[in-house]
Formats: structure tokens, sequence, C-alpha cells
């Protein structure tokens, strides 16, 4: 075989090998490194048993989701969320198809705004169950209004909700786990956090401050290598974040039910999550496409993700305005991808 036909095998043979590669991440619901460890990592079932954890937000969507999963492992749960009544069903669901018994799950009402509650509800829990191995900072509010039509008591709320009562309750929660040397701190942010897109100044606003806050106190706990810290950053995902979404008033939610058949199942957005909170990542990002591309985009080539933001956000305001509330110029890119899909 001379030189170069040899050549020419191995540079075929790099053009395939990136296109499959291509091809897998056209079709990706995760970042590289998350989906590896889904591969290659420790699974769920053997890292996340006999262990406490605390779920806020764990009413609805991915907390409750969260949950019913978790009471599959056999650990013990503590739901809190503003709603008593529907954490009781929560609950109830995870005894009937789950493993636990109902000693192993503690209905805890918390609301994050409510900062000075937050010392007692973790003495509450510590009580219960003596210890807390993970705390999962779930709860949190969205936002589809524009900036001019906001008032800024709804930033305020924004922040206190999503931003402040996730640190507060970190705060309260930490020490316990510096003491032991052993804890999860997980935090579900969003892509958002990383991107930006407009009717939702305020909750990006919210959850970069998430993102650049628990960063640095992955480096600030960089003495205690048994506390970890990961950043879960998922796209859309079936549940009522949009439905419950302030407005331009505090008291005043979006109400319309979206289209949510182009969003990512909330079972697999869970169990992606699992997928890392076993395995101790960092930051993940969670997202079918085109959202994944879009993240990716924002990370590597920010000028592109500008001029594409920005035409896609002008046709997200337009709907908007003409209340077409469960369409917005990301979305339609998802009929499009899988209009091609199809054809393959």
């Amino acid at each position: 075989m001379s030189w170069e036909l040899l050549l020419w095998l191995l540079a075929l043979g790099t053009l395939l090998a990136l296109v499959v590669q291509l091809l897998r991440f056209l079709r990706a619901d995760g970042d590289l490194t998350l989906l590896w460890a889904e591969w290659q990592g420790r699974r769920p079932e053997w890292e996340l048993t006999d262990v406490v954890v605390w779920v806020t937000g764990a009413s609805s969507g991915i907390g409750e989701e969260l949950a019913y999963q978790l009471s599959k492992l056999g650990v013990s749960l503590v739901l809190s969320a503003r709603r008593a009544h529907e954490l009781e069903r929560v609950k109830r669901r995870c005894l009937e198809n789950g493993n636990l018994k109902g000693k192993d799950i503690l209905v805890l009402p918390l609301d994050l705004a409510d900062r000075s509650s937050h010392e007692e509800a973790t003495k509450t829990v510590l009580q219960e169950f003596g210890k807390i191995d993970i705390l999962v900072n779930n709860g949190g509010v969205s936002q589809r209004s524009l900036f001019m039509d906001t008032n800024v008591d709804v930033y305020k709320e924004l922040i206190e909700i999503n931003y402040l009562g996730t640190v507060s309750l970190t705060k309260c929660v930490l020490p316990h786990m510096i003491e032991r040397k052993q804890g999860k701190i997980v935090i579900v942010s969003s892509l958002l956090g990383i991107i930006s897109v407009p009717l939702s100044g305020g909750y990006c606003a919210s959850k970069h401050a998430l993102r650049g806050f628990f960063s640095t106190l992955q480096m600030e706990l960089d003495a205690y290598p048994g506390v970890t810290v990961s950043n879960i950053c998922p796209g859309p995902v079936i549940s009522n974040i949009v439905k419950n979404s302030l407005t331009g008033e505090v008291t005043k939610t979006l109400g319309s039910e979206a289209d949510q058949s182009h969003k990512m199942a909330t079972s697999r957005c869970v169990r992606l999550m699992l997928i890392c909170m076993a395995n101790d990542l960092k930051e993940v990002w969670i997202a079918e496409q085109p959202f994944l591309l879009m993240a990716y985009l924002w990370q590597y080539m920010p000028t592109w993700a500008w001029w594409l933001t920005n035409k896609l956000g002008k046709k997200r305001i337009e709907n908007f305005k003409s209340g077409v509330a469960s369409r917005c110029g990301y979305d339609m890119l998802i009929q499009k991808r899988n209009d091609r899909f199809q054809h393959l």
C-alpha cells in the first residue's frame, strides 16, 4: 500500500468520524461531558441511595418529577414549595410508586422569598433526618413581559425568589455540610443563565446571577473536596413555568397554557440531572436542539450568537405582542428541525 493511498484512507476516516460526531451532536440533548458521564460514568442507582435529599420547588414540573425518580432510589425526601396541598399530592404519589414509607418523606412548606424562615426550616430537616446530603435548589419563577411594560417590583420579586432565596437557603444548609465534610449543593438554573432572550429580562438576570454566584462558591469550597456544587442549566422542559410566569405586575401571571409538544420530556431532563449529581459535574447543559446549539454558540462564537439571537428575538417579540404566547422564534426552529429529521 502506497503512502498516498494510506493518507487518503486516513483523511476519509477522519471525515467520516467528523460526520458521525456531527450527526450525534444534532440529536444530542445534553452537553458532551454530561452525555459521556451517562455512558461511562457513575449511575444514580449506585451513588444516590440512603441519602437525605431536600428539593425546593417540588410541587410541580422538574421538582415534582425529581421527587418521583428519587423515591425509586430509596432516599429520604424533603419536599418544599409554597403550596402545601400540592406537596401532599406529590408525597402520596411517591409512596404509591416509589420505594419509600411515610416516615421517609417530610413535607415542609417553604417560601423562598421569606428568608427569615430558612434557618428554622433547616433545623426542622436536621431534627427529622439528622443530616442533609443533597440540597436541590429548584424553586423559582419565570417572566414574560417587555421591560417598558414591567413594574420594577417584578424584577425585585424575581431576584428575591430565584437568586436571594436560593443563596439564603444554601447559606443555612452549607455549614452542616462543611461540618460533615460532605454534601452536594445542586442549582437548577437555566440555559437563560448562559444566553439571553427578550421578554425574560428579569428571569435571565436572576439566572445569570445564580450561575456567577455558585461558580464562585465552587472555588471557595476547594478546601472541602467532599462538598460539591453543580450548576444545572436546562432548556425548555415540559412544566407550568410559562403558565405561572410573572408579567408586567407582580400580582399577574401569564395564565395561558402554552403548546409544549416541542419541549423536552420532564422525565428525561430529571434523569440527566441525576447523572450530573451522581458524577459531581460542576456544570451541565440539558436541552434539545436548537437550544443546545445556541448555548454552544454563546460560549464559543458570541458574535454569531448575537446575530442569530437578535433575529429570533424580533420574532419572539412580534408573536408575544400578537398574543401567540406559545410560539417564539426558537420554537419554530424546533418544528423545522423535526421536519428535517423525519427525512433522514
